[in-house]
């Protein structure tokens, strides 16, 4: 039973240095800005995105709906790369980036909506539900503001794939009553 594991594990090893290359490892002064980074387009249902150092890699967080447009309530939120420095593929997430970096936990409500939590940070709770509008939203609180989540920027600067020096995680969206952009940066412990 544990060799299939191991296999699992040396499968995804080359994927693991797509997350953390070698060669952007601690030059904190040519760190690239956040605004630089390209804003994913043509995803009708995108709920928010993820960026981090080193690279424009973005991983993507939709609605999940079947070819018939229905909502998946069993698995309401679907995780996937866009691969920008190879054309902008779109890759599925392997095992180890879903269960360990970039995976969401779901806890479904009793009113159509959802809690999630980041499997690599789950100190910052988000919730999936609807609008006015019938609309899906992840929402989660912005410098003590409830916003729609639209990006989620992650500093690094060096560390391991395991252990990331994690400079600070930054959380951009709407707030829902005035409307305004707000941009908060969070220094994880």
């Amino acid at each position: 039973m544990k060799k299939p594991i191991f296999i699992l594990l040396l499968a995804t090893i080359p994927f693991l240095f797509s997350v953390v290359s070698p060669e952007h490892t601690s030059v904190h002064s040519s760190l690239p800005d956040p605004e630089s980074f390209p804003v994913p387009r043509g995803i009708p249902e995108l709920l928010f995105y993820i960026q981090r150092d080193p690279n424009t890699n973005t991983i993507c967080y939709e609605l999940n709906v079947d070819k018939n447009g229905n909502f998946e309530t069993e698995e309401p939120v679907h995780v996937f790369w866009i691969r920008y420095p190879e054309g902008g593929v779109r890759k599925e997430l392997n095992f180890i980036q879903r269960k360990f970096a970039y995976g969401i936990n779901v806890k479904a409500n009793s009113n159509e909506s959802y809690d999630l939590r980041s499997v690599a940070y789950s100190k910052l709770l988000l919730h999936l539900r609807k609008d006015a509008h019938n609309k899906y939203h992840v929402y989660t609180n912005i410098n003590k503001k409830e916003c729609i989540l639209s990006r989620v920027f992650i500093r690094i600067d060096g560390g391991t794939f395991w252990s990331p020096n994690v400079l600070f995680i930054e959380l951009k969206g709407t707030d829902v009553v005035s409307g305004k952009t707000m941009v908060q940066r969070i220094k994880p412990s």
